[in-house]
């Protein structure tokens, strides 16, 4: 027969369907990390995701079981990328410097956790699913007993406050521009910022040290 016609299709390799379905859990992960960051947990369509993925939306329930799931999926990555930001070992100005290189790289996870905190404002806290556990305060507690920071600043209060500074200039791009006369992702502002940050975090020590940075 000519060109082959009639001639069995040869089924695909086993390793051929694992890398087909490795691919299509990349891609939907990818879309859906671009999508939420974008709308918000509530906002987000599973059709939406499944398109900019190109795949079809069945595949959504298939690898995660549904929207929630692909989103905790999602949450559970980015916390696990984010705890390796802080090494104990480093010190607390260069911890921050990293934080903050990070954040601006790929603001993504820091705009799933505005929408949540969005969420939380507007009384929707329970529709949107979340991964984020307790925060554990023994990091900031073992610099305050090494002599990093005073041991009579609160140590939740200053986490809220590191928090709150490397994730402003992701809430707040516009007074960013307004104030230093670049965006975020200009290096002039992580330069000038990640210099202000490790000042202040040298600043905390207890009086009397020399750690300033």
């Amino acid at each position: 027969m000519v060109g082959g016609e009639g001639r069995p299709r040869r089924s695909p390799a086993p390793e051929d369907r694992q890398a087909d379905a490795e691919r299509s859990r990349r891609q939907l992960l990818a879309a859906a990390f671009d999508e939420f960051a974008s709308k918000g947990y509530a906002g987000a369509r599973v059709h939406e995701i499944a398109a900019r993925a190109g795949v079809n939306k069945q595949l959504i329930n298939y690898y995660f079981g549904g929207k929630e799931g692909l989103y905790r999926h999602l949450q559970r990555q980015w916390l696990e990328r984010e705890s390796t930001f802080d090494d104990r070992s480093c010190p607390a100005t260069e911890v921050i410097t990293r934080y903050l290189h990070e954040v601006l790289a790929d603001p993504r996870g820091t705009r799933l956790e505005i929408w949540r905190g969005l969420a939380t404002a507007c009384g929707g806290a329970g529709e949107t699913p979340d991964e984020e556990p307790e925060q554990d305060l023994s990091g900031i507690s073992d610099r305050q007993a090494n002599g990093e920071f005073d041991p009579a600043i609160d140590p939740g209060s200053l986490l809220l406050m590191i928090m709150g500074a490397v994730t402003a200039p992701i809430v707040m791009p516009d007074m960013v521009q307004k104030i230093f006369g670049v965006t975020p992702w200009d290096p002039e502002f992580e330069e000038r910022y990640s210099a202000h940050l490790r000042t202040v975090l040298g600043r905390l020590a207890p009086p009397g040290s020399s750690t300033v940075d």
